[in-house]
């Protein structure tokens, strides 16, 4: 995950949070514009850094699987590609209890998208629960 003090390239945990709500808030400002491309200079001014970090935190979404456009020409810049229908994904146990402890490595610190998104997956893989004055089932 992250390389020890000393080595090239090294990110330190407290520099990985920041890293990871940039790049969760570039991925929003692109989903939030699908269809159309936003520039480069768009999200870099609204997120508060240079057009050259978007690029290249761009890059890395791409190796990440993100499935992100260039559109070049005059309207040109980034985008999400479009889904043109719903996703069904089945997952075993361990793949699904997997994101939700991710939050739990880095700490209370998360983004609001990754506090919702968490709160949403330890929702859904709590028991269910009866409704006030049912009896429970045998």
């Amino acid at each position: 995950m992250c390389e020890p003090v000393g080595m090239p390239n090294a990110v330190q945990l407290h520099q990985a949070l920041p890293l990871v709500e940039r790049r969760h808030a570039i991925i929003e400002h692109l989903r939030a514009r699908r269809p159309e491309p936003t520039t480069v200079r768009r999200p870099a001014d609204l997120i508060g850094v240079s057009p050259h970090t978007i690029e290249r935190d761009a890059a890395r979404l791409r190796e990440a699987g993100i499935p992100l456009e260039t559109v070049t020409g005059l309207h040109g810049g980034y985008r999400i590609s479009a889904r043109t229908h719903d996703l069904s994904v089945s997952l075993s146990p361990g793949e699904v209890s997997a994101p939700p402890s991710a939050p739990v490595a880095v700490g209370p610190f998360g983004s609001a998208g990754a506090q919702s998104a968490f709160a949403k997956l330890t929702d859904a893989l709590a028991p269910s629960r009866e409704s006030p004055g049912t009896p429970p089932q045998p």
